[in-house]
């Protein structure tokens, strides 16, 4: 347990930073989901409209710093591939 103020106060302050990055990551989850159902459901106009709303969304994530840059661009790139696959 925190025993100084500044430690009591830096407790407090993690736990908001952590209930703002759930909430962020759940929704860029969320967004991402979207995508892999319309890959799933074979449908590539859905899927480039999903993956040009999850792209700057996870991005924006990653400018927060919820997740690391390489993941961010990992994941986008993935995604990016299988999409443009269902054309071929």
């Amino acid at each position: 347990m925190a025993n100084t103020s500044s430690a009591k106060k830096a407790v407090r302050v993690m736990a908001r930073k952590t209930e703002i990055n759930k909430t962020r990551r759940s929704s860029v989850r969320t967004t991402l989901r979207g995508v892999e159902e319309a890959i799933a459901s074979g449908d590539q106009a859905a899927a480039k409209a999903a993956l040009a709303i999850a792209e700057p969304a996870l991005m924006r994530a990653v400018g927060k710093g919820v997740f690391h840059k390489n993941t961010g661009a990992r994941k986008i790139s993935r995604l990016s591939k299988r999409v443009k696959a269902m054309s071929a």
